[in-house]
């Protein structure tokens, strides 16, 4: 098969001294340090500062004629990627784009300089090749989205259905022998892991059904959904996820709790896993918590601005008490966790206590509660309280005790921060109340609420623009005090990069209560509904509507998402109004 015209051979870094962007002696200290890693030339210079990747994309898309294919806008077909087997597409970070009329196959490669990987391919494919030159980075996440693992999944439950149909070894004693690490309940349990990882789930749902098993897992929020035929395999998967997590596995009459680490794909994942018994079996819910990704800071959650700015001072307080609440899975600790990341410093004394603990901070001090041994927030918020820190974090304000204990704290000296599961900021403060803190207790204490949630990203390669209908623009209109036609907005259609589903990622909307002197002296009288009536018309309010709106204009998100997280109408309605200029500042 003859190579396509354009390919020819030539080193990298000959090139790239050629063109000046590197010097000869910068390319034999790469080379030096290649020899030792083992990676790529191209991976040492741009790991090292030397050259960027978009230079050097650009100089060989013009030095070898190639074109320069931004894989975030191109629209491609799964099939035709799959023509390329996955094993290949990684190792050579190659990945198949377009079938021409005549035969031949356009293919992106990171390094088209690559001889190696290009007769692999050429004898792999056998058909004419055309190459394009496109970013590593763009090729890795357009692999991870298209080689699904659904297929691998149904083939090894079948699998295991077979085997159980076929002997009558106990299912216990199979389940807890070591030597069966390559049985087909381990490899289907392996590849759901990877398949999750692969796509950025959140959670893995495996449900029994009177006839079928349901493997669900959560994307950006929303359940993705696999279902098999091999229902009688359930509960070979759910003894052995217990065996992974030191729970009884003849037990199936109450719910379990446990936790396990698993490593998929290079990343260490913390797995916490609850089982319930249904009316056909076990289901089994999961919570992934990826170990070896970076800690988010506050920008890429969502946060900017005014809303930023304001967060920050708060947090950085000498003392007081700040609060983040939010339903379950919009958020919360992720927020904690970055705040804490910006406050670690040597000078600080930092201890949490929570239920339980996420994510390993480095110099930390974190500590678990177990109320099985009395070991409660509130005992555990005590002794913190004596080991001298200068920040505490409390995972959640449960009860009146861890309350009075925290807000105490607050007064006294230390820098608090906590969660309550509250829908809004301003419920927060009536939250307290209800649970018995005294009303001048969080008048000193309290200095700001941030209440939030998690709206999807619309995807940049499928997202077009519309024009809302009468009953969002009325919506627009009470929220912004005046008409919001020909403001652009985005909707959602969907494309292979979002796995048709219009959306990619998720982003915070935010709502932001700061406390002065008339929202403290309502609670100095203990008057809740006072204090709620002041807060809604107050300066230092910012409401979710606002932030998330302004999301939507600026084609983040869309309106129906918008909408769909908040609250809907009422929420929207009863935001005060403001002019896009004000809302901007408030992101």
């Amino acid at each position: 098969m003859s190579a396509a015209p354009s390919h020819k051979k030539i080193r990298l870094g000959d090139l790239l001294v050629a063109n000046k962007l590197i010097t000869e002696e910068q390319l034999m200290q790469a080379l030096a340090d290649q020899k030792k890693t083992g990676r790529k030339l191209g991976h040492t210079l741009i790991e090292t500062g030397l050259v960027s990747e978009q230079q050097m994309l650009e100089l060989l898309s013009a030095q070898l004629k190639l074109p320069f294919i931004d894989l975030k806008q191109f629209n491609y077909e799964p099939d035709t990627i799959r023509v390329i087997p996955e094993t290949m597409a990684r190792r050579y970070r190659v990945i198949a784009l377009k079938e021409n009329p005549d035969g031949s196959l356009l293919v992106g490669m990171s390094d088209p300089t690559d001889i190696f990987a290009y007769d692999e391919l050429n004898k792999r494919l056998k058909r004419p090749l055309h190459l394009a030159v496109a970013r590593e980075s763009e090729i890795l996440e357009t692999i991870d989205s298209v080689y699904r693992r659904t297929a691998d999944i149904s083939n090894l439950a079948e699998q295991l259905g077979a085997e159980l149909s076929e002997t009558d070894i106990d299912l216990n004693q199979m389940l807890q022998n070591e030597d069966l690490a390559n049985a087909p309940v381990v490899r289907l349990l392996q590849t759901i892991f990877e398949d999750a990882v692969q796509i950025g789930a959140s959670d893995i749902h495996i449900e029994p059904d009177e006839n079928v098993l349901r493997i669900r897992q959560r994307v950006d929020g929303v359940l993705q959904e696999q279902v098999m035929n091999e229902r009688r395999i359930a509960t070979a998967v759910v003894s052995r996820l217990k065996l992974m997590a030191g729970l009884n596995i003849s037990e199936r009459r109450i719910p379990q709790d446990g936790r396990f680490n698993i490593r998929v794909r290079d990343h260490s994942i913390d797995v916490r896993l609850s089982t319930m018994p249904i009316q056909d079996g076990e289901s089994v819910v999961m919570r992934l918590l990826d170990q070896s990704g970076n800690r988010l800071d506050l920008e890429q959650l969502g946060m900017e601005g005014r809303l930023l700015e304001n967060f920050r001072n708060q947090i950085r307080r000498p003392y007081g008490m700040v609060l983040v609440t939010g339903p379950t899975g919009s958020g919360k600790t992720t927020t904690l966790y970055a705040a804490l990341s910006e406050l670690n410093k040597s000078s600080k004394k930092i201890i949490t206590v929570e239920d339980p603990v996420e994510y390993r901070l480095p110099r930390i001090n974190q500590v678990q509660v177990n109320t099985r041994i009395d070991l409660t927030f509130a005992r555990v918020l005590r002794t913190a309280l004596r080991q001298d820190p200068d920040i505490v974090l409390v995972g959640e304000m449960r009860d009146q005790e861890t309350a009075q204990v925290g807000l105490r704290a607050a007064i006294t000296g230390h820098m608090v921060l906590s969660t309550l599961h509250t829908n809004n900021a301003i419920s927060s403060v009536s939250r307290l109340l209800d649970m018995g803190a005294e009303g001048y207790m969080v008048a000193s204490a309290l200095r700001a609420v941030l209440a939030q949630r998690l709206v999807r990203k619309l995807c940049d390669n499928c997202k077009t623009p519309y024009t809302p209908v009468p009953a969002e623009q009325v919506l627009l209109r009470n929220l912004v005090g005046q008409d919001m036609k020909g403001v652009p907005f985005y909707q959602a259609r969907g494309c292979p990069h979002c796995n048709n589903t219009g959306y990619r990622g998720r982003v915070g909307v935010f709502e932001f209560l700061e406390m002065d002197e008339e929202l403290s002296d309502t609670l100095l009288r203990n008057d809740g509904a006072d204090f709620a009536r002041k807060a809604r018309t107050s300066k230092n309010f910012h409401p979710f509507a606002l932030h998330a709106i302004e999301h939507a204009w600026q084609g983040i998100t869309s309106l129906e998402e918008v909408v769909r997280v908040t609250g809907a109408a009422e929420e929207l309605e009863s935001a005060p109004p403001a002019t896009p200029n004000q809302a901007a500042g408030h992101g």
